[in-house]
């Protein structure tokens, strides 16, 4: 008697979970009437079957194939397993090298012509579907009900899906938002003004220019949304799934595509303010050249406030030289830091104290010391619950093993051995489950003689950036000072200016991924180790 898995699967959260027993009763039958016995079940619950992206249960099926655990694999239909031609017959073949033979009960034996058929026809199949679904949205749409997609001033109506009800106390924020857009004020003063009277954002904690703004491309945006003037608008993008990642990507539709149908009973605002915004809006908006470029600085992107962690941004220019302030206060206004500092002196610091950490390279085995001191402390209770587990994990594998050599010698009935079986089953997988969640056990570093001769090259390429400022000659050594920087946390303090640097002290020590992302800080051109591995551990 041949051991054998059975694999069911349903799509959507609208079937029901009876879905799952009832291919696994039709299954165990099948197995019963040709003479195998089934040892596994793995099953995934609204699961689309267009990609193995989500799909835990097939993933420990296709585990427990390559442990050899059963030589059948049942399914009801091959469209359970996949519906994508590419993926239908990837698991096929990998079943096909392990010696396990894939069977589906209305068509027997799995060969390369059936999966090839099936493969086409679950292709067909989702293509036909997602016509029928757009062809029933476009219904919904000339219903005068939404397709989805949230919007700030209405709710979805209970019981009644599609039809939306205005939220009066998010409707009067609309009409405040319309017309001092109309009146003269910027996105970036309406939503200020928000954030201080504390009044509550669509998504997020805070009111920004953007949320109000939009983006004329994508049509989204609250003053871009024409549902606050009554009119429904459907299509302006749709969804391509990553073959790579599984993840849905939004793409731009065409404006000739869009679908528009009247629902003047969601009307927030009238169609002369509305319009008088749109006027005011394009008179505003402007295309940036295509071949324009910007200017491009040292640590551009790099740079964090001190008060609320956002991005210092370039403010203007005085005298040619480049300033800086905190993007969030002057996009939502709630940082309370409005010092103004200048990008030069910055990147002057930086560069003299990271060029003085780097020039002594005996802080490593410092680092390295102390790192290693606190890791082991630090590992040793996940490393305690790790080994607990996985010896409990061994007694009960022993255990199922034991009962199952015990069933199949006849010296335990099936009606002792089938529920003790499916009992420590379940526990298996439990603890199996527990054990994917804990991390691994930390590889702790060492100091390599090698790291210390690449660390001394890297240096040494890095003094003409130091000496002579970043040229087109020595871009390259320009870059390999940002891959050193993770962020820079900039300090506004009485005397001046405080800089934390936190790098990426690994990337000179070359690709044997010897050190773990370090934390250095640095005061005026003066450099200190200070607190933190990332993530960050006190007392380094």
């Amino acid at each position: 008697m041949k051991c054998a898995a059975v694999y069911a699967r349903f799509s959507s959260e609208l079937q029901q979970e009876r879905s799952i027993d009832d291919q696994f009763a039709v299954c165990r039958n099948y197995a019963m009437k040709n003479n195998l016995n089934v040892v596994a079940t793995f099953d995934d619950r609204a699961r689309s079957g267009s990609s193995l992206y989500g799909r835990d249960g097939l993933m420990e099926l296709l585990s427990a194939a390559r442990e050899k655990k059963f030589e059948v694999v049942i399914v009801e239909a091959l469209d359970r397993l996949s519906r994508d031609q590419e993926d239908l017959a990837g698991i096929w073949k990998r079943l096909n090298f392990l010696d396990i033979e894939l069977r589906a009960i209305h068509e027997g034996a799995a060969d390369s012509i059936q999966i090839g058929i099936r493969g086409l026809m679950g292709s067909l199949f989702l293509t036909d579907l997602a016509h029928k679904v757009r062809r029933g949205l476009q219904g919904v749409i000339r219903d005068g009900r939404s397709a989805g997609g949230y919007a700030f001033g209405y709710r979805p109506i209970l019981g009644r899906p599609g039809e939306l009800e205005i939220v009066e106390d998010e409707a009067t924020v609309v009409r405040r938002i319309f017309s001092d857009y109309v009146s003269g004020k910027t996105p970036r003063q309406i939503a200020h003004a928000l954030n201080n009277e504390g009044i509550r954002p669509p998504k997020g904690k805070n009111w920004i220019a953007s949320t109000i703004n939009g983006n004329k491309k994508r049509h989204y945006g609250l003053i871009l949304n024409e549902l606050y003037v009554g009119k429904l608008v459907w299509n302006r993008v749709k969804m391509v799934k990553d073959p790579d990642t599984g993840k849905r990507v939004p793409r731009p539709n065409p404006p000739e595509d869009w679908h528009r149908a009247d629902a003047l009973h969601l009307a927030i605002v009238k169609k002369e303010l509305f319009e008088a915004a749109q006027e005011r809006k394009s008179s505003r908006s402007f295309e940036t050249p295509e071949r324009r470029r910007k200017a491009k600085f040292l640590l551009s992107g790099l740079l964090k406030c001190g008060c609320c962690r956002g991005g210092l941004v370039m403010k203007d220019r005085d005298h040619g030289k480049v300033r800086i302030h905190c993007s969030t206060m002057k996009e939502a206004g709630t940082c309370s830091n409005r010092k103004i500092f200048y990008m030069d002196e910055i990147e002057k610091s930086v560069l003299a104290g990271l060029q003085s950490h780097l020039q002594a390279p005996h802080l490593l085995k410092e680092f390295v010391a102390a790192y290693l001191e606190e890791r082991q402390i630090l590992a040793f209770e996940k490393t305690k619950r790790r080994s607990q587990s996985e010896s409990h994990l061994d007694q009960v594998k022993r255990s199922i093993d034991r009962l199952w050599a015990d069933y199949e010698y006849q010296r335990v009935p099936v009606d002792i051995a089938g529920p003790k079986l499916y009992e420590l089953q379940a526990q298996k997988v439990s603890i199996e489950a527990e054990l994917a969640e804990l991390p691994q056990p930390e590889k702790l570093i060492e100091l390599h003689p090698a790291a210390l001769l690449h660390y001394e090259k890297v240096v040494t390429e890095l003094q003409t950036v130091f000496q002579d400022g970043i040229t087109p000659d020595t871009e390259d050594a320009a870059e390999k000072i940002r891959n050193l920087i993770s962020h820079i946390v900039i300090h506004s303090t009485e005397k001046g200016l405080d800089i934390e640097l936190h790098g990426r002290l690994a990337n000179i020590l070359g690709p044997t991924d010897l050190f773990p992302n370090m934390r250095i800080a640095a005061s005026g051109s003066l450099m200190v180790a200070r607190e933190g591995v990332e993530p960050p551990t006190p007392g380094l």
